[in-house]
């Protein structure tokens, strides 16, 4: 779901809103110079690519590799942890079969209504641009988090359900950043017998999970549909849940603490932090669902919950991985520390590789009527996609802008290290020469 940089709900990172609509303010001119197919296929499914279109080859790239499925991939472990513990602790009564459906094959490519729409997401919300989000075209992209199926999910009738899988977002290039990263999702529904227990005849005044009065209006504690006494009684198994789940991954020691949050598709929302390793580390995001997002699903007579965890983070502690690039490596080095291990043992990565980095500028004006931002998630791209694994970090480190001459220029930091083996600056230097020529050709820009 909504993510703060990296937080957990996913849509929620990027609150400032934009001037106009994203889609539509994006430079076509750019996205035309993007390599693409006459056909773009995914998951069995084919969509025709427009102007839109801004996927590059280091994403493609990561489409073909499901490392969630790798059985030595410590998010693979992290993985089976959390749903054996919601499998083995949440089971439906009588048969006891467990009560929340696992759902990790949804199509990876969604309709900019399940990305955006469904989840309430404003229509001049930054999230929209294609400076954050990829495009196969105008009405689809790689989801952005696993909230975008949220809505298909509740339309086919389940009520307890954990989203997981890969999710794509073009954001900046350092050890914590990366264009693919996984979630998992959990939404619970309730009717009111089974939040507030069967209601007796006798009783008049049972409580009720809707306000039936007509001045009922949105307060910090409810939504304006909400009785009180149902998100009450919603935020107790809310947070039941996800303080036992904490309890399995930080065990029962770690102190815990919840921070009053935004996210546009929940009200109210909280963050869970976790006192571990001696500092407090953000866990997730969660909240009460909206009701509007309910009904678009055709639910009327239910109130919701859901949360968002974000693996990489959570793994990262969990195993002690300094670098997110690890999860992708196929090193064997790293590979055979998680190997054959099962998901509730105490695993520590032993760093294999301490080359040193290898650091070089570039410098550039921008081509007339290119927006700052529309340029870096460009250049991150570039980088990305031409000096692949290499490339620890990227850092924008200076932008001016000359409103005389109408000139704008950036500088940016590259900083290249390997975990296999000690890079020299002459190899180096010829990848860098590569990214100064591709940005020059693709997107016009003047290098200083």
């Amino acid at each position: 779901m909504l993510q703060t940089g990296r937080r957990c709900f996913s849509v929620l990172a990027r609150c400032q809103p934009i001037a106009t609509s994203s889609a539509r303010a994006y430079s076509t001119e750019k996205a035309q110079k993007m390599e693409k197919k006459e056909i773009f296929e995914l998951d069995g499914r084919q969509y025709t690519p427009d102007a839109l279109y801004n996927l590059s080859p280091a994403v493609r790239r990561l489409l073909d590799r499901r490392i969630l499925q790798e059985t030595s991939n410590p998010l693979n472990l992290l993985k089976r942890r959390v749903v054996d513990y919601v499998h083995q602790t949440y089971r439906k009564p009588g048969n006891r079969s467990p009560l929340f459906t696992i759902c990790e094959s949804e199509p990876r490519v969604v309709t900019t209504y399940q990305n955006f729409d469904s989840l309430l997401t404003p229509e001049d919300h930054v999230s929209r641009r294609p400076s954050d989000t990829y495009y196969v075209n105008r009405e689809h992209c790689l989801r952005a988090h696993t909230s975008a199926h949220q809505h298909t999910l509740m339309k086919q009738g389940l009520d307890a359900f954990l989203v997981i899988g890969d999710v794509y977002r073009r954001d900046e290039v350092d050890r914590t950043h990366y264009p693919c990263f996984h979630q998992i999702e959990g939404v619970r529904l309730y009717t009111r017998d089974e939040l507030l227990g069967k209601k007796s005849d006798a009783s008049e005044n049972a409580a009720e999970l809707f306000t039936v009065t007509r001045d009922a209006s949105r307060i910090p504690e409810k939504q304006e549909t909400h009785s009180l006494d149902a998100v009450k009684a919603a935020e107790i198994q809310l947070k039941q849940f996800l303080e036992s789940l904490c309890d399995e991954l930080f065990g029962r020691d770690a102190d815990k603490r919840w921070v009053d949050a935004y996210f546009p598709f929940t009200h109210p929302s909280w963050e869970l932090e976790v006192f571990y390793n001696g500092q407090w580390l953000e866990v997730l995001g969660c909240g009460i669902m909206e009701q509007k997002l309910l009904e678009s699903a055709g639910v009327t007579d239910k109130i919701g919950w859901a949360f968002g965890i974000g693996l990489e983070r959570i793994a990262m502690v969990l195993y002690g991985i300094p670098d997110i690039r690890l999860f992708w490596s196929k090193d064997t080095g790293f590979l055979s520390q998680f190997a054959g291990k099962q998901p509730g043992e105490d695993v520590k990565y032993k760093q294999i590789s301490a080359h040193p980095q290898v650091i070089f500028d570039i410098s550039f004006f921008l081509p007339d009527s290119t927006e700052f931002n529309d340029m870096t998630s460009d250049v991150y791209d570039t980088i990305r996609t031409i000096g692949g694994e290499l490339v620890e970090q990227v850092k924008l480190t200076d932008e001016f802008e000359n409103k005389k001459k109408a000139k704008k220029s950036q500088t940016y930091r590259i900083v290249y290290r390997s975990h296999e083996k000690a890079l020299t600056k002459e190899e180096v230097n010829v990848i860098h020469k590569q990214i100064e020529q591709s940005l020059s050709t693709t997107y016009g820009v003047v290098l200083r």
